[in-house]
């Protein structure tokens, strides 16, 4: 399951990521493996991605969002 598929209110943590050139800078950002992240809500056609991570809101877009492997938080 990748962040792409999580819908607003869920939540879940970070397991690791897809191969891309865009890793670096997910992790710069604060998305590193072990870290919980939560989508807030999706902007009206779904892109970008409002979450937030470590207290903090991040947007990002739908393609870096299906970069990121998770697992889903229940309840």
């Amino acid at each position: 399951m990748t962040l792409r598929d999580l819908r607003p209110g869920e939540s879940g943590t970070i397991l690791g990521f897809e191969p891309s050139a865009a890793i670096n800078r997910l992790m710069e950002m604060g998305m590193v493996p072990g870290s919980q992240v939560q989508v807030v809500r999706l902007a009206p056609f779904g892109d970008p991605i409002d979450l937030r991570v470590r207290d903090y809101h991040l947007s990002i877009r739908k393609s870096e969002a299906a970069l990121i492997r998770i697992s889903r938080h229940e309840g």
